[in-house]
């Protein structure tokens, strides 16, 4: 059972019943499809921004370390309060109040709070936050850019494949062309029936490379649909401008670059800072907090400005001092883990930066080695071509053997497939070297 005859049998099981209108007006848009979405390597880009899981799983880490970093600064401002309260308690005799923690039967309370907390763990905490953000902006830069990566090798790669089809095309059609060569020419008496055998051969190679061909395109459409669509949406073309090839700026630009907008560099040194500032933060439980609070508004038996001629509106101010003095080692033991996962953050800082020089030199060296072969294997494609028509007219005029023939169609087939693929590579290239240096 082929897969698309599981596809149909699956949407017609789930589908709802379909009536005859609704039957011809679809058959009306089956008559006069829309035309085909011209897709550039940029609109894939944003399109990919949009509708990619892992971007915006990125995107979301940003905005909770960013919300971190607010209510992190709101606990150094003062807060404010409104408080109501209503207590009755059971009367003892006289109308007293019968526990003795109460003011009076009936209690109202209605009071507006201002509160400070003056902690110097909450200034180092909130340190840490703004350093924990700038890592996640970070994090999500690299995956903006990973991103990219991704989308230009799917995009890139369906471009190729559709090339290699034409490729696939051409060497079919040649082979066929050379298999009705042979039998003419063993008609002719001037080949054996070898030659026409070996022919034959090659002719049903190149069609099966060309169903190859077809397969690979179509994987290649379909990777690339399911990263640019909100939907199943295969009704698009993509632009060929893999022959307009980026410059690559000097080495030490490419450094100069990397040393300000590498994003896994921000990142290993955003940790740092924030782990310094969690130090900063376990060190300070042995230091006093103080509290500040000013209470206004009624505390009274009846729930009014005034009783007997008595204002009921009152405040009352209040100074908390926290000295901690003993908690078995607690505080202690919190600093410990914070200096190790300070020093654990430096190490991976020192790391992520020699790592940083290696891809460095590394995919800068691929970029330059790539662009440099674009220019060989153009040529090299070109000859291939040249050899394949000299071969095929020598072969006619009984100067080569079938097995020329047959060499020359497959070293141009490989040729220009090596020659699509080396453009590939030069862009996956650029745009990994720009994973470490951003845009150049």
């Amino acid at each position: 059972m082929s897969w698309k005859f599981k596809l149909t049998a699956l949407l017609l099981t789930a589908a709802p019943v379909i009536t005859l209108s609704q039957t011809l007006a679809i058959s009306d848009t089956k008559t006069a499809p829309d035309p085909p979405i011209t897709v550039t390597l940029q609109d894939a880009l944003d399109r990919a921004r949009a509708y990619s899981p892992e971007f915006h799983a990125a995107l979301t880490e940003l905005g909770i370390a960013h919300e971190d970093k607010v209510q992190s600064r709101a606990s150094l401002l003062p807060s404010v309060n409104y408080n109501s309260q209503f207590i009755y308690t059971q009367p003892a005799p006289g109308n007293a109040p019968r526990f003795i923690a109460n003011n009076g039967v009936r209690e109202y309370i209605a009071l507006g709070n201002a509160h400070q907390s003056l902690d110097p763990a909450s200034f180092a905490l909130y340190r840490r936050t703004v350093a924990l953000e700038a890592a996640t902006t970070a994090r999500a830069q690299i995956a903006t850019r990973g991103l990219v990566v991704t989308v230009t090798q799917v995009y890139y790669g369906f471009v190729v494949a559709q090339r290699k089809y034409s490729t696939a095309q051409q060497a079919a059609t040649e082979a066929g062309r050379f298999f009705d060569i042979s039998r003419k020419l063993e008609k002719g008496g001037e080949v054996a029936h070898a030659d026409t055998i070996k022919a034959r051969l090659q002719a049903n190679d190149k069609e099966r490379d060309l169903r190859e061909a077809v397969l690979a395109m179509e994987k290649a459409r379909v990777d690339l649909a399911i990263l640019i669509f909100p939907d199943f949406n295969q009704n698009f073309t993509t632009v060929d401008d893999l022959r307009l090839p980026d410059n690559i700026p000097g080495f030490d630009e490419v450094t100069r670059l990397a040393s300000s907008n590498n994003s896994e560099l921000a990142v290993a040194l955003a940790l740092v800072k924030a782990g310094d500032s969690e130090v900063k933060a376990s060190r300070a439980a042995y230091f006093p907090t103080l509290g500040l609070d000013y209470n206004y508004g009624i505390d009274a038996s009846r729930f009014a400005l005034r009783t007997d001629g008595e204002s009921n509106l009152g405040y009352s101010a209040a100074v908390t001092f926290n000295l901690p003095i003993w908690n078995w080692g607690s505080t202690h033991s919190k600093v410990k883990q914070s200096i190790l996962r300070r020093d654990q953050s430096r190490l991976e800082l020192n790391f992520v930066q020699k790592k940083l020089l290696g891809q460095l030199k590394v995919f800068y060296t691929e970029a330059q080695t790539a662009l440099s072969e674009l220019d060989l294997l153009r040529n090299s494609a070109q000859l291939a071509a040249d050899s394949l028509h000299l071969t095929t007219l020598r072969y006619q005029s009984g100067e080569a053997t079938v097995l020329e023939v047959v060499d020359a169609q497959n070293t141009l087939t490989m040729a220009r497939n090596t020659f699509d693929d080396a453009e590939v590579r030069y862009r996956t290239s650029l745009s990994n070297l720009q994973t470490l240096t951003g845009k150049f």
